[in-house]
C-alpha cells in the first residue's frame, strides 16, 4: 500500500492560503518545498521498506509567512478506491508529531485502530493565536480521500 503525507496551509478563513496557485498551499510528493522554505517534505517512500519514520514533513515556524495562519495535516492512501484499499488493513503504521528541538513526540495516531474503510486521515494542525503557534490534534477520518485533491477541497 502506498500511503502519502501532506500540509495544508490555510489563512485565516481556514481556506487555502493561495487558492490560486497550489503549490503556496500544498505541501507533498508532488511539490517537496514551500516557497517560503518554511515546509519541507523530505520526499515519498513509495515502498514503506526502512528503519524510522517513512515520510516527515519538517516545519521551522519562524519562517512562516504571515498570509499563514494554519498547516493542516493529512495522510492518504494513494488510489485507495481503485486498488480497494483502506487503513483498516494496515498494520502498524502510525503518523506521530515530533517536536525536533527536544526530541519528545507529542502525539501519535494509530492508523490501524478504528478507520477501517477510511482513505484519508486529517491528523491535526498547528495553527496562530494571539501571535504564538499551537497544535490540535483533530484525528478525523476521510472515507474517500483517494487521491490528494479529494482532501484539498475540504479546504477551498
Amino acid at each position: 500500500m502506498c500511503s502519502f503525507i501532506a500540509a495544508i496551509l490555510c489563512g485565516a478563513n481556514g481556506k487555502l492560503a493561495d487558492p490560486n496557485n497550489i503549490n503556496n498551499s500544498v505541501v507533498y510528493f508532488g511539490n517537496l518545498r514551500h516557497s517560503s522554505g518554511a515546509i519541507v517534505h523530505q520526499g515519498d517512500n513509495l515502498t514503506g521498506a526502512g528503519d524510522g519514520d517513512d515520510e516527515q514533513i519538517m516545519v521551522n515556524i519562524s519562517q512562516m509567512p504571515a498570509n499563514v495562519d494554519k498547516v493542516v495535516f493529512v495522510v492518504n492512501i494513494y488510489q485507495a478506491r481503485q486498488k480497494n484499499q483502506h487503513f483498516g488493513m494496515i498494520r502498524n503504521a502510525f503518523i506521530r508529531l515530533v517536536n525536533m528541538d527536544t526530541r519528545s513526540e507529542i502525539c501519535r495516531f494509530n492508523l490501524s485502530e478504528s478507520y477501517n474503510n477510511m482513505t484519508g486521515l486529517v491528523v491535526g494542525e498547528i495553527y496562530r493565536k494571539n501571535g504564538e503557534w499551537k497544535f490540535n490534534a483533530i484525528g478525523q477520518p476521510v472515507q474517500e480521500a483517494s487521491d490528494l485533491n479529494s482532501i484539498v477541497n475540504m479546504y477551498r
